[in-house]
Formats: structure tokens, sequence, C-alpha cells
């Protein structure tokens, strides 16, 4: 098989020669070694796709890169003779390190799975830390702080809108660049953000909680007039947008270069099992921020510090920072390895001789451009790439499709504790771990699952898309489960009369014969569940006049509460702090489902990740993501939590109030809730399946017969190239 002459193809590759991949297989040898057919003396200055130029002489740091065909003797004789060298630019270091301190033992981390693992760690940190902690501690930053919704639903737009600002230009700029340095400064810049979220619990003074048992009972009531209640501390909540700013730049890189630079250095099928792996590292984040924040929050904000109130009290706030310290310390070190990778790893020039393009044709032959080498080096070129995505609108579909999923995404990771909260009557912290505990084998399983699937069946790029359709198919037949609801516990005053008949006209009425007399303040919501079943708004509103300590359990009791019913006995019952524990029948039906609404969102994310990358062509990969993120983030992310969060805010059957001003909801209808989320779900499950339908159907594949690396091949194409290549060692493959 022959290539023809001076041929210059998408991969930057130019051919002075015939290439004749005459040998059966390769064996290792020194870096230099002819690739079985050769260039003369005049070499070919074309540079290659990464934008290294191919020099003449052999370099050592090439010395892990594997030719793909081992020369024969006669050739090993005049190795200049009818030959193409794996060479890395003059000067260029292909060695892992810093500077000119590359130790040999840094060596064994300098491949794919060395990088994968380093990845892998600074991604996971980036899901605990923005999708796991912020989500988790929100409502205790909002106590602790004095913040209103909307300034905590700022605190967590920020990230995005910084990932937005940046995206552009480090994707356009960062992928024409020295990638591991870009990722490196990055997780860096991220780890300082975790620092300074966690800053503002060091520079205030000691939080004062005052306790049940001096405002809660009946009569005892005492609270601060409104004047003096008010505080300056809101004004921490642009140190929280600062920080959240600098981790939505530190991300930027991470998931658009980092995803680009698994792939250039892996080969072609391997590339969604490493970026499936990547992803699920991802989705882990976030559940072991959910369960490690959960755990935080039961310790006390003042570490050391008695304090005679428990944590099911709506004063108590937790030890929101600690996580957020070693989240930023750790960020910090893993950035120091990932600062060593070279620009390429040994040997990955080979797979840049293998792959070959899915690129989406257009009509008018404008795709072509991209192969130009010099192509994307200049700012002057960021407008024709631009254009060129615009008009394949298989990315289009693809980047809208991608928004829809990410709205309820982000849609579920901010309200989902809030949801389980609320069906199944959890504290806060057990809603979050609950909820960690749904997304680990769900996220994390169905986001490797889907990479696992493109390999496993040698998808193409419209079998991806199909496959992405079936899941988003399945995953909206699933949704219909929101139909059911579990029924909301009965609180006096709220959901039902104290004499247990129903409100009037939906009002609120907390007042009642048997606590008329106690002179309850609405600003003191702190939930009791009596002897009788029923939840009360507060030990006050249960109309109970003094308060002890269970030894058992060491919880508070309130005793002699005139509005609880004793059973059997008559007189005054009993109240324990907290909700009463729900007893839903349908409980594990809709963990059930909910689960699998979970799985097949997150099976579609990696072959949609993976259909992005193989639709536009090779130079236009890392650009592509970074519009892709753009969409995503404008269109889904930050839109998505409020769109959802005002949607669910509809169905608050009891606000907050501050000094005659509303606050966050305390309780919500169960049965609207679930509508509203069965409405939010649908429609933008019913737009991910049409975008999918129309990615599907207006995807032009390249004709079968086109050359390997050109912009007009497919992966299975009928070229010699893919019949006739070599086998490649098996330990390189992954």
């Amino acid at each position: 098989m022959a290539m023809p002459q001076n041929s210059t193809r998408e991969n930057g590759f130019c051919f002075t020669q015939p290439l004749n991949f005459s040998c059966p297989s390769p064996r290792p040898g020194k870096a230099g070694r002819t690739l079985g057919a050769a260039s003369g003396g005049d070499g070919c200055g074309t540079p290659l796709s990464n934008g290294i130029a191919s020099s003449g002489a052999p370099s050592p740091s090439d010395s892990c890169a594997e030719p793909l065909c081992t020369p024969t003797p006669a050739e090993e004789e005049t190795p200049f003779e009818e030959g193409i060298k794996y060479v890395s630019a003059e000067g260029e270091e292909l060695a892992c390190g810093w500077g000119a301190f590359t130790p040999g033992c840094l060596q064994l981390c300098n491949t794919s799975k060395g990088v994968l693992f380093f990845l892998c760690v600074a991604s996971f940190l980036q899901g605990m830390t923005v999708n796991g902690f912020i989500n988790t501690v929100i409502t205790s930053i909002e106590r602790r702080f004095d913040l209103r919704s909307y300034q905590s639903g700022l605190i967590a737009s920020s990230y995005d809108i910084a990932a937005c600002v940046c995206l552009t230009f480090v994707s356009y700029f960062g992928g024409n660049g020295h990638k591991p340095r870009w990722l490196g400064w990055g997780v860096l810049v991220m780890g300082l953000g975790s620092l300074l979220f966690a800053l503002p619990h060091f520079t205030t003074g000691r939080y004062e909680a005052r306790s049940a048992a001096e405002v809660g009972v009946c009569g005892g009531n005492q609270s601060l007039p409104c004047s003096q209640a008010a505080s300056s501390l809101s004004g921490y909540r642009f140190v929280f947008m600062l920080g959240q700013f600098l981790h939505g730049m530190g991300a930027t890189p991470l998931y658009t270069l980092g995803v680009t630079y698994l792939d250039e250095n892996v080969k072609t099928n391997y590339s969604p099992v490493y970026i499936a792996v990547f992803y699920t590292a991802a989705i882990l984040g976030p559940a072991a921020g959910y369960l490690v924040g959960g755990m935080f929050l039961n310790i006390y904000t003042e570490i050391g510090r008695e304090i005679d109130i428990a944590p099911e009290n709506t004063l108590w706030v937790g030890a929101w920072w600690i996580g957020f310290l070693g989240a930023g310390a750790a960020s910090l070190l893993i950035s120091i390895p990932i600062l060593g990778y070279p620009q390429r790893l040994p040997g990955s020039q080979r797979y840049i001789v293998m792959r070959v393009s899915e690129a989406h044709q257009l009509k008018d032959g404008s795709h072509k451009k991209a192969s130009d080498p010099d192509f994307g080096k200049t700012v002057k070129d960021l407008p024709r790439s631009v254009l060129l995505l615009l008009k394949n609108p298989t990315f289009i579909f693809l980047c809208l499709a991608g928004a829809t999923e990410a709205t309820l995404i982000a849609g579920m990771s901010t309200f989902g504790p809030k949801f389980l909260e609320s069906q199944f009557s959890l504290s806060a912290s057990e809603a979050a771990t609950f909820f960690g505990y749904l997304v680990v084998p769900a996220g994390g399983g169905g986001t490797f699952l889907g990479g696992f699937l493109v390999n496993k069946f040698k998808l193409r790029c419209s079998g991806i898309i199909k496959l992405c359709l079936l899941c988003t198919v399945s995953s909206l037949l699933a949704i219909f489960i929101f139909f059911i609801h579990c029924p909301n516990m009965p609180m006096a005053g709220v959901t039902q009369m104290y004499s247990g008949s129903a409100l009037p006209g939906g009002h609120l009425n907390l007042t009642a014969a048997c606590n008329a007399q106690c002179g309850c303040l609405q600003e003191n919501y702190s939930p009791v569940c009596g002897t009788d079943g029923i939840m009360y708004y507060s030990p006050c509103h249960a109309g109970c006049k003094r308060v002890s300590e269970n030894l058992r359990n060491g919880k508070k009791v309130y005793h002699e509460c005139s509005c609880v019913d004793k059973a059997l006995l008559p007189g005054p019952g009993d109240a324990e702090p907290g909700k009463c524990t729900s007893s839903c029948a349908k409980r594990p039906l809709l963990l059930c489902f909910m689960f699998v609404v979970i799985l097949f969102t997150f099976l579609s994310s990696i072959p949609a990740l993976t259909a992005t990358l193989r639709c536009v062509s090779d130079r236009q990969r890392s650009f592509a993501l970074g519009i892709q993120w753009i969409v995503v983030r404008t269109l889904g992310g930050i839109p998505g939590p409020i769109a959802f969060g005002s949607m669910i805010d509809k169905s608050c059957l009891l606000w907050q109030d501050q000094c005659g001003e509303q606050g966050s909801c305390y309780v919500y209808q169960n049965s609207a809730m679930s509508r509203y989320t069965l409405v939010a779900g649908l429609v933008y499950k019913v737009l991910g399946t049409t975008f999918f339908i129309v990615a599907c159907l207006l995807y032009k594949p390249p004709p079968p017969e086109s050359a390997p690396g050109s912009s007009d091949a497919s992966e299975n194409g009928t070229s010699d190239l893919q019949e006739h290549k070599p086998s490649l060692p098996a330990e390189e493959d992954i």
C-alpha cells in the first residue's frame, strides 16, 4: 500500500515518498528508527498536528516512542534512505519534570495512565468542591452570614460566569499551546479559590446561637429587635463570589484541554474509556462532597466550643469551612505533578499517524480549511474557527442537547437533596448524605458505562449519537415516576388546623387556644414532633412549658405541651425537636426510578462528548469543547438552577419571615413539588431527545474511501491503513 507523494493531510504530515507498511509487527527500538518508507535528504518542513516540526536528528527524549514497523537490516545500515522518523522539535523535551529537573523515577508516570491518574484526582477535587461542598453548605452559609436566597444564588452562579468568560480564551490558545501547563496552573488557581472561600470563617467573630431552652418554650421567647438583628456579615458574599470565580477560572482548562490531551495521547478506540474514567472521577467528586460535607455539618462551626443545641435545630451552623481547606490544599499539591508533564507524551505520534477523522462534511468544503497546519495559531483565525463550528449542524445540535442535559443535572444536583428532604421528612445533613449514596452508583456507574459501550461496540459517530438518543428516551420514560409523591407530614397550622381539620383556603393559622397565652413569634422556627405524630412550628407553638434532656440519647424533650394530645391518657403530651419520621410506602419505588433517571442521564454524557470530538476536525477539538461548554453553561448550567428553583418555590407552603421580609422556604407541598419537577423534567428531556434526533439526521460522515489522517476519513473506513495497519504493543494501548 502506498500513499501519494507530497500529500499534506489533516494531521499535518507531509510524505515526500510513498509510505510502505509491509512489516508485520513492530519491535522495540531506538528513537529515530525509520517508519518503513523514507524521506530523503530534503525533509518536509510541514509541522505535525500538534504544531511540532519534523527534524532530521534523532532525539533521546523520544526513547519511549515505538515505530510502526521494524526496518530490515539493509534499512538499518542506511537510516536516511526512505524513512520518516518520530522526532521532536529542536529543543523540545518529552521527559516528565520541571525545567532541568527530570529525575528518572518520574518517567514511570510519563504515560497516558499517569496523566489520567492526576487528571482524575484534579476532576475529583473540582467536583467535590464546586458541585458537592457548595450545594451541601449553602444553607449553613446563608444562616451564618445572613444571606438571602438570591445572594446565595449569585454565589453559585459565579462559577459558571467565570467559566463562560475564560472558555474562549483558554480553549483557543491553550488548545494550540502547552496543555499540561495550562492544566497545572488552572488546578493551582482552583486551590486558591477554595482557600479563599474558607477565609470568612477566620476573619469573623464567633457565631453566637441562642439556646432552645431560652427562646423555644412557651412564655420564654426572646427575640432581638430587627434593627439589632441586622448585621454587616452579608458583605462577605463578595468574598464567596470571588472564591467561586477562581474555581471557575481554574476548572476551565480541566474539561476542555484535559479531555483533548487524553484524546491525543491514546489510541482512538480507547479514548472513550479514558475520558469515561476521567468523568467518572468528576461524578464521584460531588457524591463524596455530599457525604463528607454532610458529616462536617454535624460538627459545630466553632470547633471545641460546647453548645446546647442539636444539629436538627435551625440555629445550628455546622463546620462548613473544613472541606474547603482540605480541598484547597490538595489542589495545590496535585498541580505540581501536572505542571511537570511534557507537551505531548513519548510515543504519541504514532496515534496521530493512525488517527482518522469523522468530521462532519460541509457542502461547501470549508471544513478542509482546518486541515491547514498553521490554522488556529493566531487571533485572526478565531472568527473563522467560530464560523466553521457554527456551520456544523451536528456540532450545534449536540451542544443544544448537552445544554438540556446540563440543565437537568444542575437542577438535580442543586435541588435533589431538598427534594429528598421534603418528600421523606429528613434533616438537611441526612438528605445530603442520602443523595450522595444515590449519585455514587448511578452517576459514576452511568458515566463509566457510557464510555465502555462506545469502546466495546466500536461505535462510529452516527452510532454514538443513536446511543445518546436511546439513553435520553429511556430517562424520559422513567421521569414519569414523579407522578407519584409522598404525602406531607401533618403540621399544625400549616397543612391542617390544630383540631385536625383542613385549613380554610390554604391560609396559615399558627395560633390556637392551646398556645394563645404563650406569645409565640413566627421568627423562631424550630419544628418539633409531638407524641401524637403531628409536627408543630416550634416548642412554643406546641404549648410546651419546660424542657429536659433524655439521658438515653442526649436529645432534648419538651414537656407539658398543651397542644399535644397524649395517647390513651388525658392531659398535655411531650414533643421532641426535629421533624416527624416519614413512613411513606412509595419511598422505595420513587428512589428506584430516580436512580434510573440519574443513570441514563449520565450514561449519555461520555458518548455525547465523544461524538462532539469526532464530528469536528482534529485541530478544532479543544476549541470545539470550549464553545460547547460556553453553550452548555449559558443555556444550561446558569439558568438551570434558577429555572428549577423558581418552579420548586411555587410549591412552598411556609416562608421564612425575617422582620417582614420573605426569606427561604421552610415547608413545601410534596404533591406540587413532584408535579413541577415532572413538568420541568419532561420539557428538557423532550427537547434533548429532539436535538439528538436532528443531530443524527443531519450528520454527514466522510466517504469510506477517504485516506487515513485526512478530514475525509472514517474510523472504520476501507482505507488500506486501517486494514493493514500493524499491531501495536498491547501494554501501550491502554
